[in-house]
């Protein structure tokens, strides 16, 4: 569940992409240690507990050949976390301000309406060049069918057109 009102976020399929995506960056699952819901998660499963900013720790991912500095509930970058923070005039990394910025890149990458209007198949397509996890972001990561995306995406309240 996000930190921020579904209607601050755009509404209940926003809200519920974003539950979506937690679950894809595997941040918001019961095998994912976390006090916050994924929002307190650094790639690799470590936790970190101020959420005045990013916590800008770099680690190492030698099963994909990659270091990453992938934190938060969506797993933000440190460098599109610091892109984002000056752009929204966000306060810090916390939850509310993940929430912001996991719009915003929604809005950016053309998701967001797609969401709002429940074509969630598109809104993955266009959310894929941002979210490694989503089906055929292409990065080597780890992705996942959009089968199963589609039921967390159900399961979180979302609605299909």
């Amino acid at each position: 569940m996000t930190a921020a009102a579904a209607s601050a976020l755009g509404g209940a399929n926003v809200a519920a992409f974003l539950d979506m995506l937690a679950v894809s960056e595997g941040t918001d699952i019961p095998s994912q240690r976390s006090r916050d819901r994924g929002y307190d998660v650094i790639v690799g499963g470590q936790l970190f507990n101020d959420y005045r900013d990013h916590p800008r720790v770099l680690v190492s991912l030698p099963r994909y050949g990659i270091k990453s500095s992938a934190a938060g509930r969506y797993q933000f970058l440190r460098s599109t976390w610091d892109d984002l923070r000056a752009r929204l005039g966000l306060p810090d990394f916390g939850p509310v301000s993940q929430d912001r910025a996991a719009v915003a890149l929604l809005k950016q990458c053309g998701a967001y309406e797609l969401i709002r209007l429940g074509r969630f198949d598109a809104a993955v397509t266009a959310a894929r060049r941002i979210w490694a996890s989503l089906p055929g972001a292409g990065y080597g990561q780890k992705e996942h069918a959009l089968e199963t995306l589609r039921v967390a995406y159900r399961a979180a309240g979302g609605a299909l057109q």
